[in-house]
């Protein structure tokens, strides 16, 4: 499937250490004609880090996609009734942010626009990254891989050894993930050497 004309909403949670992985498939999904419709989370949108100023992220970010960024929940809301995407993909999408995507919270921009998305029944695709996918998140990661129209980008232990409980997802893999999503197929294997070995 060709992206041309495929709108896409992106939505940034704080695991700003992915932040300039995902950027980079960004970019290929710009260059391959969709359009991108970007969202953030709280903790990209007020947080500097060693991985960058979050004043830097949220203008290359508008820079890059050309659109604004939608930043509150009052400004995600009209995602739904609008049907303003074909497809949302949170990535990266952290523990906190999959955790509340799993019980029904609404409490970002992020997670509205999620609410607001799958009540259209349209795909959401999650892209992980968390320190507790093996631990405390491992049930809601379980609860949101059987819920409907909801797709994820394969993912694995990043350090087995040193953090046993971290998952992050193949952010290489994000624009097949996508394209099936798009066709409600979730990209196989799911369970991935995150290093690609």
């Amino acid at each position: 499937m060709k992206f041309h004309g495929i709108k896409i909403g992106l939505a940034l949670t704080g695991s700003h250490c992915t932040i300039d992985e995902i950027f980079s498939e960004v970019e290929k999904l710009v260059t391959a004609g969709s359009q991108i419709f970007p969202i953030i989370s709280p903790a990209v949108r007020f947080t500097s880090t060693r991985f960058g100023e979050a004043k830097e992220i949220k203008e290359h970010l508008e820079k890059m996609t050309g659109n604004r960024i939608i930043r509150s929940i009052a400004e995600a809301e009209p995602i739904g009734p609008q049907k303003l995407f074909d497809i949302l993909a949170i990535a990266p999408c952290t523990g906190n942010t999959l955790a509340k995507l799993a019980h029904g919270i609404t409490d970002t921009a992020v997670l509205m626009a999620a609410k607001a998305h799958l009540r259209n029944q349209l795909p959401v695709v999650l892209s992980i990254a968390t320190n507790d996918g093996l631990g405390i998140n491992a049930k809601n990661i379980g609860l949101l891989l059987a819920t409907k129209n909801i797709f994820m980008v394969p993912f694995g232990q990043d350090d087995p050894l040193n953090k046993p409980n971290s998952l992050i997802s193949r952010v290489d893999l994000l624009l097949p993930t996508i394209e099936k999503a798009l066709q409600r197929e979730q990209l196989q294997p799911l369970l991935h050497c995150s290093s690609g070995k």
